[in-house]
């Protein structure tokens, strides 16, 4: 397609020069590849025919099958797009710059009260101590290699009555490590999934993230979450390397020794949600409860901007709105004169 020079060359802008995450420059693809799509279809055959009413006869047909978040990511995609190509002398003007973002409702984030938040976690830390260290000998060695367990390790409902095998023992360290970590940071699932070995000091309790825009940070976390990372890179994490003949520098692996994806995070959250008999929530949600639960500690609003990686206060403030609809609940139910 005729289009391909030009958005190669954007997308490279992307990754060179905005220090966006892989994930973030194959979204903008996405999105571009669908618009540059339907104007073809369209009978648009040149970038320097595109007009503002294309654009918008493009976007009346997403929205038939798009949620306005959806659409509103799909605007900035193209926009961004065009802008670039009128910057780079590849069109004479931009259509795009009078196209206006659908307006998304404001929604509070959806978080698990503490009492939810503390089942939670555990069930996921009663899950890894009801099972035996993970055994490094031959005799598990063959077990592994006969049968290997995916991600999901299957749905033991009585752990202590049912037998587990050396890998399940390993991943639900590796289980109740994530959960640990993921509350007690309120990192993002793709900070997770990122981080490796020499990002770990338990001497300080810190974890080094790299988040949006490559951009790192140092994040602090308690005892629970250090008991729980210390099994699992103790226990765990050799046992899996060690069967599946591998070498990696990531701190979180899969059954078969490789990096996990956020994909197989969020599985691991929401199973864990499911058997803790919580409401169901992802890895964000449980990163908006950890905001929450710690602005309603007392921390500072720019305390927990720091510790989110938000590069705007602005942002940070929607938790606040949070902690004052539960302040007015509580209130309501306690107070006499309420």
């Amino acid at each position: 397609m005729e289009y391909d020079r030009q958005l190669d060359a954007f997308l490279e802008y992307l990754d060179r020069n905005r220090g966006l995450s892989a994930n973030t420059v194959r979204s903008y693809g996405a999105d571009l590849a669908e618009c540059l799509h339907i104007l073809h279809l369209y009978g648009v055959t040149s970038l320097n025919a595109v007009t503002v009413d294309d654009l918008r006869s493009w976007l009346a047909h997403e929205s038939r099958s798009h949620a306005r978040s959806s659409m509103a990511r799909k605007v900035v995609s193209v926009r961004s797009f065009f802008a670039f190509l009128q910057d780079h002398g590849m069109i004479a003007s931009d259509p795009a710059a009078g196209l206006k973002t659908p307006k998304i409702p404001t929604t509070l984030p959806a978080v698990l009260s503490e009492s939810q938040a503390e089942t939670l976690m555990n069930s996921v830390d009663a899950a890894a101590s009801s099972v035996p260290a993970a055994d490094p000998s031959p005799a598990s060695s063959a077990a592994f290699s006969s049968t290997v367990v995916p991600d999901g390790h299957g749905e033991s409902k009585g752990a202590s009555s049912v037998p587990v095998s050396p890998q399940q023992q390993a991943l639900a360290l590796r289980d109740a490590a994530i959960m640990e970590l993921l509350y007690a940071t309120g990192i993002r699932v793709s900070e997770l999934t990122g981080l490796d070995l020499n990002d770990i000091d338990f001497s300080a309790r810190t974890i080094r993230v790299t988040g949006k825009g490559n951009k790192q940070r140092v994040v602090p976390f308690g005892a629970p979450a250090s008991k729980a990372l210390s099994q699992w890179l103790e226990e765990g994490r050799p046992w899996i390397l060690e069967h599946a003949g591998r070498s990696e520098t990531a701190v979180f692996l899969g059954a078969r020794g490789k990096r996990i994806d956020p994909r197989q995070a969020r599985t691991v959250v929401h199973r864990s949600a499911a058997k803790a008999g919580v409401p169901d929530i992802g890895p964000h949600a449980l990163r908006h409860s950890a905001a929450t639960h710690m602005l309603d500690g007392g921390a500072d609003l720019r305390e927990v901007q720091e510790m989110l990686g938000h590069s705007s206060l602005q942002t940070t403030q929607r938790y606040t709105h949070v902690s004052i609809e539960q302040l007015t609940r509580r209130y309501n139910q306690a107070f006499p004169r309420a």
